[in-house]
């Protein structure tokens, strides 16, 4: 596909097309235009397309421009927008470019008119995450590629902060990948798409290099001739330096132009102006709920609601009545959990946190998502469980207690003994384990208290004993000394998906635990060993040189020429006596280095193996603690990265040295302790998983379990696939001790076993059934055993992933086992899926023969505003209690000194925290927080949280808040609802219209959830409560209670009843505090004495099937016609003002449409009489027309509400104002030299402006033809 376009590829028509295309997947070519009366052409099927849009169509995706004609229709009124907005963007911006001529007034204005559109754009989308549904459109796209130009040269920092939603938007917008690769094609460029630092200010001799810059001027479109001229011609070395030049020339434009900006601020004496406060801000108000309410009695919800929403006062006292009511139990309304239920059952598992601190973000998101999905399966009638609990957290956990111990007594574990280190943990953990209990309970979890469990409870300690002793009989579990990760920080093994791969792409100096200094990787150092009996010397390379003092062979290729007659000979260890045997390995890569490796079996995955295969010795190195040892060198006792340096000294001064150079490399970091792996040879438990595996692959590929997103299916068979025996064992004293025991037999008939033989280990539920196995396996008397068990613990993730059925006192077959095992549903972040995920898979399928749930819901991590990983460091990890109750600037920082951070880890997070949240963090209750992680939870994608978007739900709280006061003022005092919610049959058009709507949002919410399409649900029920019943329904209702029609208003009433009640059972799974506030105080139906909308019922579609497209078909066109009515009602003033409307129809069916809806027209215009015109009908004089479609138009009575000969005089000066540019215009382009000497994009803009020019003309002669009308009427 080819698109010929005259211009720079930026340009706003280029950029939207390029766009489209690369969504469409489809590669675009934009070649110079040779036709001079069109800017962009394209050529489809022998036919020419010069408008943009229609091209962006032809080369874009379908779903770009919406799956309905209601988002087609929103779509193109979003690109109209754009359009007019680019029109105010070249005024604004083409001046600096030298492309128009500069006038302050108007450039200014211009620059107004853009802030007025990016206001407008930042109001919608601080409740939406883009333009039309939950997907980015051509609508997005356009209105993206309007704004490219300011966001990247005008709106600084502070500007953007007036519009943070709108800037969220277009930073995701730009960041895609299909945006990006139309731009950085251009521009070139790594990491995100760069924004304004500095505005740039006119500058009339720097135009033409600030155009440059702005419109990368070597990348624009010129004539067919030139294009091929420069196609793939290198640059000569004069190009380069003229390029360098003009590079420098810019930085000094640049520069010049800060400069001036700090003079002119100097000289004026100003200040800069502090960041203005978030206009949303202001509008915070803190009210309290102070009735004196025991803890677990019903709220009193006796007087008036107050006058606004406050979180605090609407969240006080609701859950503690919820959980003395028993409402999250599954027992709750039947006699037993365990009865069979007819609509079934519903089972999920809390992913326990660490018991070590307190919730994060990416908790609140995996408790909002499970909590919604729990509320919402419980209203549907069926048995539900929701199980909570925390996770022991190993190391962690001992890490904090160890601290904890040093700081407070400046004593080690060491020095008061296991027993006595395990005693302190169970005080901590009962001392400060309960702050994420008393989080959950905050955010409104509906979880079942009474069988919360802790992962180290006796309970499952039992469980944990059992599955061990039962692998271990089966051959499962195994001891055997091998090669493992080993953190020296932490003095353990970890397990192979605990070891992080930083990838380096040269020589780094990294920071390592235990060292006041940096340490040197990704370099490859090249040292010689000397040949034995020989003047020949055997140069190898490395990236560890340190490794070296445990080198115990050299290997070379077999094939390898330079070496063949080394075969069987010897080189000489240059610190020790050791003679290393040069041998000869396929694994050597001929090409890397020098094409000889040094052999180091105790410390390299590779060289074990290379060990093993030509029986090296293996000499280990390294201590515990990562000291060198067993060396007999001057090396001994130092530490490993200390002897590193240490080593290339010594080799340098023995002259062995031959060089250092760079080498992109992968690291093996610890992601518990940030230090680097060291692999060390040691005897551990380990689990063989190849068969579990295999099995877990096969019932994913079999449909048996479910992978949601399914995207995540291909790193499961990955994974899975590519298994290696798992170690199991941990050298801590903090978690679940290995239930093995080392045999000693006394008996001088059998030989006395060592501790790295399994054959000597057996395992037991308790040390008398391990003995009495001994007893049997080596055919003696009990009495002649000793035992000594392992000292070791087990992983965390091994007690964890046992969590489906551990909870239930497997392996006793309880009725809970029965009940609620296997669960429905496993939902926990993607980051987990191989750490808990896969091992409870595995797990059951080996213990029980049994999946664990039936589908997994993986959710996408969460992180801050600027896309950035949460990290403490940063300082934008944020406790989500911060959020809901609100916290100042001062106690962010403080709770930065509470954790585990140095100094400058402090310093750069409490930078981090003032630029992201300079007034602290507002409050937003928590309904408001559980609809922001809701509606931002797309299946596949990262969450980039802006906690201006969660105040921004708080308002759509207020708004719901203020909604319902109206509509109970509007029900009256003593109002009864009718028995059903059924139709009487006197329900006006605007009636069925709200129900219809109700219909839609209660089916698009039950297809939501049911698909965990999360935002399709918040959409739903955004929008009915505030675009549909707030702004169109409850306007509809105002002159029917006014009125005195009592069957009108009766039938209004019910309708309006079953509205409210309704859409608060949708709103309850997502905002349980507001919407047991406000149900409360509704009256009930005859029949009905449900205690709580948290166990009332779900609205079924099949019992509301109120959906009648024709009447929604006929209100959107009425919407519609109000719209362009009050659009027209703005243009001249008219804000306060009512005035008579003419709707102007050519057909009978707009006409008896239009007729029907006449008073709603009316209330929603705001006019003071609307009157139906017919095809032959004229409106009177005096009026202003706009267009709603081919077949009306509204025509609005100005004739009396304004100036008219002032309006005119205004136009007129106007007008000659802009045929006095068009002139001076067309006079410069109609000279002979114009054409020759002015480059092709300028030529362009000019007649661009000729045609904008026009068009504007036109329009002022048009409006001031009809105000002379209204005039001499």
């Amino acid at each position: 596909m080819a698109v010929y376009f005259s211009g720079s590829k930026l340009n706003y028509s280029c950029l939207k097309i390029k766009v489209a295309a690369n969504f469409a997947g489809q590669p675009l070519k934009i070649l110079p235009n040779t036709d001079p009366k069109q800017s962009i052409r394209y050529e489809k099927d022998g036919t020419n397309f010069t408008d943009s849009n229609a091209i962006s169509y032809l080369v874009g995706k379908e779903c770009l421009w919406g799956n309905t004609l209601n988002e087609n229709s929103e779509i193109r009124q979003w690109i109209g927008y754009a359009d007019d907005l680019n029109t105010r963007v070249c005024c604004w911006v083409y001046p600096y470019m030298g492309l128009r001529n500069y006038n302050k007034q108007e450039v200014n204005h211009a620059k107004a008119e853009v802030l007025k559109y990016l206001a407008i754009l930042d109001e919608y989308l601080l409740h939406n995450m883009y333009l039309v549904g939950d997907r980015i459109t051509q609508a997005d796209v356009a209105c993206a590629a309007a704004l490219y130009f300011p966001f990247k040269f005008f709106l600084t920092p502070a500007t953007r902060e007036k519009f943070v939603s709108a800037t969220r938007w277009y930073n995701t917008l730009v960041n895609q990948e299909q945006f990006r690769n139309a731009i950085d094609a251009v521009a070139g460029g790594d990491g995100d798409v760069q924004l304004c630092v500095t505005e740039v200010k006119y500058d009339k001799g720097g135009c033409d290099a600030f155009r440059k810059l702005a419109l990368l001027e070597n990348d624009v479109i010129i004539s067919a001739k030139e294009s091929e001229a420069k196609v793939e011609k290198p640059k000569t070395e004069a190009q380069l330096k003229k390029e360098a030049k003009k590079r420098e020339k810019m930085e000094k434009f640049l520069a010049k132009n800060k400069k001036a900006q700090e003079q002119s601020q100097a000289k004026e004496g100003k200040k800069p102006k502090p960041k203005p406060a978030e206009k949303s801000e202001k509008k915070v108000t803190i009210i309290k709920y102070e009735k004196n309410t025991p803890s677990g009695d019903k709220k009193d919800v006796s007087g008036p609601l107050p006058d606004s929403y406050s979180p605090q006062y609407v969240e006080a006292a609701w859950y503690s009545w919820w959980e003395k009511m028993g409402f999250f139990k599954p027992e709750y309304g039947r006699k037993s959990a365990h009865e069979e239920n007819p609509k079934g059952t519903f089972m999920i598992c809390l992913p326990p946190p660490n018991v070590t601190g307190s919730l994060h973000l990416g908790h609140a998101l995996t408790n909002t998502v499970e909590d919604v999905l729990t509320r919402w399966n419980r209203m549907k009638g069926k048995t539900v469980l929701w199980n909570p609990g925390t996770d022991h957290a190993g190391i962690a956990t001992q890490v904090v207690v160890e601290k904890k111990l040093w700081r407070e007594q400046k004593i080690s574990r060491h020095d008061i003994g296991r027993e006595g280190f395990i005693n302190e943990v169970w005080k901590w953990k009962n001392e400060k384990g309960n702050r994420i209990l008393f989080q959950l309970r905050k955010l409104g979890s509906s979880l079942d208290w009474d069988r919360e469990f802790f992962t180290m409870s006796e309970k499952l300690c039992c469980v944990v004993q059992e599955a061990f002793v039962r692998l271990h009989d089966k051959g499962t579990i195994f001891r055997s000394n091998r090669l493992v990760n080993w953190s020296c920080t932490l003095k353990s093994a970890i397990s192979d998906i605990e070891v992080n791969k930083q990838e380096l792409t040269g020589r780094t100096m990294l920071s390592i635990p235990g060292y006041d200094h940096k340490v040197e990787f990704g370099v490859l150092i090249s040292f010689a060993y000397p040949v034995v009996d020989s003047d020949e010397e055997l140069v190898v390379a490395t990236t560890r040189i340190e490794t070296m003092l445990g080198d115990t062979g050299v290997a070379v290729h077999p094939e390898d020429p330079k070496y063949k007659h080394l075969h069987g000979k010897y080189v000489q260890h240059p610190f020790t006596d050791r003679k290393l045997p040069v041998v000869c390995d396929e694994m050597v890569e001929r090409d890397f280095g020098t094409g000889a490796v040094k052999i180091t079996p105790s410390h390299d995955p590779n060289d074990y193996e290379c060990g093993k295969r030509h029986n090296l010795k293996f000499i280990n190195i390294f201590s515990d603690d990562g000291d060198v040892i067993n060396t007999n060198t001057e090396f001994d006792g130092m530490k490993r990265f200390t002897a590193r340096t240490a080593v290339l000294e010594a080799l340098k001064n023995k002259g062995l040295y031959r060089g250092t150079k760079d080498n992109p490399m992968v690291v093996p970091v610890c992601s518990r302790s940030k230090d680097i792996v060291e692999p060390l040879i040691k005897v551990q438990w380990f689990m063989d998983c190849k068969e579990a595996a295999k099995r877990s692959v096969d019932v994913v590929r079999n449909g048996q379990l479910k992978l949601i997103p399914d995207m995540h299916c291909k790193t499961w068979y990955h994974w899975l696939d590519n298994i290696r025996d798992w170690c199991i064992s941990r050298q801590l004293w903090w978690g679940h001790r290995i239930p093995a025991y080392f045999v000693t037999i006394d008996d001088p008939n059998i030989p006395k076993g060592e501790e790295t033989d399994g054959e000597y280990w057996v395992s037991g539920r308790s040390e008398e059934e391990a003995t009495n196995k001994a007893a049997k396996k080596f055919n003696v008397c009990s009495s002649k055993i000793k035992l000594r068990q392992d000292e070791d613990v087990l992983d965390t993730w091994f007690s964890s992933g046992l969590l489906p059925f551990s909870i239930f006192d497997w392996p006793q077959e309880t009725d809970d086992l029965k009940t609620f095992y296997p669960g429905t549903l496993l939902e926990t972040g993607h980051d987990i899926l191989f750490f808990w995920v896969a091992r409870m898979v595995m797990f059951s399928l080996m213990l029980t023969d049994k999946l664990p749930f039936e589908e997994v819901y993986l959710h996408a991590m969460v992180r801050d505003a600027h896309g950035r990983k949460m990290s403490k460091s940063l300082g934008n990890v944020i406790d989500p209690l911060d959020v809901v109750t609100g916290i100042s600037l001062e106690d962010l920082h403080k709770s930065l000194l509470t954790g585990n951070l140095d100094e400058k880890e402090v310093k750069k997070a409490m930078a981090g925290q003032k630029e992201d949240y300079p007034n602290g963090i507002p409050e937003c209750g928590s309904d408001a927080l559980r609809f922001a992680l809701s509606a931002y939870t797309c299946q596949g994608r990262d969450i980039n949280l802006d906690v201006n978007r969660i105040l921004g739900y708080r308002h759509f709280c207020n708004k719901l808040w203020n909604a319902f006061k109206f509509a109970m003022r509007g029900l009256g005092d003593g109002f009864v609802p009718s028995t059903t919610a059924q139709l009487n049959g006197n329900e006006s058009h605007m009636d069925i219209w709200i129900l219809s709507k109700l219909s839609q949002a209660v089916k698009l919410s039950s297809d939501g959830l049911a698909k965990y399409e999360f935002p399709v649900y918040t959409t739903a029920v955004f929008n009915f409560w505030l675009y549909e019943l707030c702004d169109v329904y409850l306007e509809c209702l105002k002159p029917v209670f006014s009125g005195n029609n009592p069957d009108a208003i009766m039938t209004s009433r019910n309708v309006l009843y079953t509205c409210l009640d309704v859409a608060l059972h949708l709103t309850s799974p997502l905002m349980p505090f507001i919407s047991e506030e406000l149900w409360q105080r509704l009256p009930r139906r005859s029949g009905d004495d449900t205690p709580s909308v948290t166990v009332s019922d779900w609205p079924e579609i099949e019992k509301l099937n109120w959906r009648n497209e024709k009447i929604e078909h006929e209100v959107d066109f009425v919407l519609n016609l109000n719209k362009v009515t009050r659009s027209l009602r703005s243009e001249y003033n008219l804000t306060k003002t009512k005035a008579d409307l003419y709707v102007h129809c050519n057909d009978d069916e707009t006409t008896a449409i239009v007729t029907r809806y006449v008073s709603t027209i009316q209330t929603l215009s705001y006019s003071s009489l609307v009157k139906v015109l017919g095809a032959s009908d004229k409106p009177p004089p005096g009026c202003a027309v706009a267009i709603v479609n081919d077949k009306c138009n509204v025509n609005l009575m100005l004739k009396g509400l304004i100036d008219l000969e002032k309006e005119i005089s205004k136009l007129a000066t106007k007008r000659a104002d802009q045929e006095k540019k068009l002139k001076s215009l067309q006079d410069k382009m109609s000279k002979e030299e114009y054409k020759k000497k002015v480059p092709a994009n300028v030529q362009t803009a000019d007649a661009d402006k000729v045609q904008q020019i026009i068009g504007e003309v036109e329009k002022m002669k048009t409006a001031e033809e009809e105000f002379r009308r209204m005039l001499s009427a």
